[in-house]
């Protein structure tokens, strides 16, 4: 029941507030619904943190440590969003950037989305699991587009061709997967189900699925961000809302990474071979070497932290590629770790564009003056997401590193850190002058655009700089279960 509320509860609320005319009864049904949502995604945290995996509803639902991390990562990500979303959109009205019926359109569809990557979290149906995450960019092309500028609408365009396409590609996967179920399993309505073929000991047809996972590869891959199917990123993430934008790439693209492992896991089962390692090494590897040089040149701040995010999701994609109990954790760890860092980046973006209205580096200088709160959120956030210490992502980037070395990737992982380190000069680069040069506009006001957009940022900067001190003891247990489904010893 608590799994069929943690899809409905957002859906309900995302239907209410489109049909709610006054704006302070939306405002109100968007915050008590978001509340309610983060609520039973801890709940159901909580429960397999405990108890293991749950499965429900004749076996529609099943959450095990791989869904409890990412409805962690929703949870969290959601909540500060829907928070910012109020003072965000309050603004974009007032500057007459978007009508009352655009508002009510983006809290329906805002919900909606939130429902989608859930029901991505928590189905069992693999078949259905990529029905979910073409429902996913159906919803947040509508969110990419909300503007309804030249600008929004070819990245809508973008976005739905590239991510179709990609998507195409991994349903053939499934396909393939569905056919060499059923010659080892029969013909019947659970031959899809995770719980059924996450079995270590079910053999299928090696060649059928090996061709299969190629496909979801390069199929869940373009949704995740990886090289070189990533160009529909950039584009989405610079135009989209803010709130929305750090959904799209703190929490969405790690719903696709879910997927990608999932099938994966399946595949190893049966192949038990090199091809996935590969995969995974090599389009995560090229993510990160290609995010590079599009760093040092982008003008538009959010573009920038568009492809800071393809190099995050190839360094996570490397990490799965190597493996072992520390590979797999650490994946797992940087994909949270990340999730609070990035969407804390494009929030202030927003409240930085908000108030010197503009998205361009070149105009934006003095921010820590200018915005005291979001300026020393900017640095950590940057500071963060560049795998600088004391900060969370440089403990899981750290615990790769010598996961590649123990696992006999030295070469690779070798080029990991210097790309890292290349990505890390240009990011601090452009950043650094943005937040401490000198303001030629001696007239801007000082201050926060609105309470609304500032204190929510307080959440994920929790997250940046206490777990990267400390990670309590129930957290590091989530995220050992969740390894061990990885490397397929349990489904717990």
């Amino acid at each position: 029941m608590v799994a069929f509320l943690s899809v409905a509860v957002p859906t309900a609320t995302g239907v209410l507030a489109l049909l709610i005319q006054r704006a302070w009864l939306r405002e109100m049904i968007h915050l008590i619904g978001s509340i309610a949502t983060t609520f039973i995604g801890f709940l159901l945290v909580w429960k397999v943190t405990l108890h293991g995996p749950m499965t429900s509803q004749n076996q529609f639902f099943h959450i095990d440590a791989l869904s409890a991390v990412i409805l962690a990562i929703i949870s969290i990500v959601s909540l500060t969003t829907s928070l910012h979303s109020i003072g965000y959109i309050r603004h974009e009205q007032q500057e007459g950037l978007l009508n009352v019926r655009q508002t009510r359109q983006y809290y329906m569809l805002y919900h909606l989305f939130i429902a989608t990557m859930v029901l991505v979290a928590v189905v069992n149906n693999m078949g259905l699991l990529w029905v979910s995450i073409e429902a996913t960019t159906v919803v947040s092309a509508f969110l990419v587009a909300i503007y309804k500028k030249g600008e929004a609408l070819e990245a809508t365009w973008k976005y739905l061709m590239i991510c179709s396409a990609g998507i195409a590609f991994a349903l053939l996967g499934v396909i393939i997967l569905y056919a060499s179920s059923i010659a080892k399993l029969g013909s019947n309505n659970q031959v899809l189900n995770w719980t059924v073929l996450s079995n270590s000991h079910l053999v299928l047809q090696p060649d059928l699925v090996a061709l299969s996972f190629v496909f979801i590869m390069v199929g869940f891959g373009t949704k995740v961000g990886l090289a070189p199917m990533h160009f529909w990123l950039p584009d989405a993430h610079s135009q989209a809302p803010s709130p929305v934008s750090a959904l799209l790439s703190g929490v969405l693209l790690n719903c696709a990474m879910l997927g990608l492992i999932r099938f994966g896991i399946v595949a190893e089962n049966t192949i038990h071979g090199q091809l996935i390692e590969h995969l995974f090494i090599g389009f995560g590897l090229l993510s990160v070497v290609v995010a590079f040089p599009f760093i040092l040149v982008q003008k538009d701040f959010k573009r920038m932290l568009a492809f800071s995010t393809v190099e995050h999701m190839g360094i996570i994609a490397v990490a799965l590629g190597i493996g072992g109990s520390l590979g797999y954790a650490a994946a797992l760890l940087q994909m949270f770790n990340h999730s609070m860092g990035k969407s804390m980046l494009f929030l202030t973006a927003g409240n930085v564009n908000q108030k010197y209205k503009s998205k361009q580096m070149p105009r934006v200088f003095g921010v820590l003056r200018a915005m005291p709160f979001t300026g020393f959120v900017f640095l950590v956030g940057t500071l963060a997401i560049t795998g600088v210490p004391p900060f969370n992502i440089f403990t899981s980037e750290f615990s790769i590193f010598v996961a590649g070395f123990r696992q006999g990737h030295a070469v690779t992982t070798s080029v990991l850190i210097l790309f890292i380190a290349f990505i890390f000069a240009a990011l601090m680069f452009h950043m650094m002058k943005m937040i401490f040069g000198e303001d030629v506009r001696e007239r801007m006001t000082k201050g926060e655009v609105s309470r609304w957009t500032a204190i929510p940022l307080v959440l994920p900067l929790f997250f940046v700089v206490i777990f990267g001190l400390y990670m309590p003891a129930s957290f590091t247990h989530l995220i050992h279960q969740a390894s061990l489904v990885l490397a397929g010893g349990s489904r717990v």
